[in-house]
């Protein structure tokens, strides 16, 4: 089953279920999607797919931030519920652990030695992390990999 089929049975599931928060952003998904697609004349695959629900999970992410440093906890917790919805969608993300292994041996591979080679590494890492981490995270691994 695609991801676009399992969008289309989980927003009808929620809809049965009166599961407000997935269905709402089920539906933001289907609607980005549909608007990606029809802006660029293209059908998406799976994998652009991960893509755009990785962009719409940074940006929760980040609103989550704002939203605890303003103390609006009813923003935070539908906020952290959506967050979670997203994370159904994307692949199993990879711990700490496995993430700093990742960069150690593509700090290897580029024959980084400094921070001047940061935009190498974080070019190697992406697709190998593709939709399995976060950024942020990956820069600060990398970061304290190189000093």
């Amino acid at each position: 089953m695609s991801l676009k089929e399992k969008l289309q049975e989980d927003l009808k599931s929620s809809m049965k279920n009166k599961d407000t928060v997935k269905k709402s952003v089920v539906t933001l998904i289907r609607a980005s999607i549909k608007q990606y697609e029809v802006d660029n004349r293209v059908e998406l695959e799976d994998d652009e797919i991960i893509d755009l629900i990785a962009k719409q999970l940074k940006q929760r992410r980040d609103s989550l931030v704002e939203f605890q440093k303003a103390n609006r906890d009813d923003l935070v917790s539908e906020t952290e519920a959506e967050i979670e919805v997203l994370k159904e969608y994307l692949p199993q993300q990879l711990s700490e652990e496995e993430l700093n292994e990742i960069v150690k041996s593509t700090i290897s591979e580029v024959g980084a030695t400094s921070m001047k080679d940061m935009g190498k590494i974080m070019a190697a890492i992406k697709p190998k992390t593709k939709g399995r981490a976060d950024g942020k995270l990956i820069n600060e691994l990398v970061k304290n990999n190189l000093q």
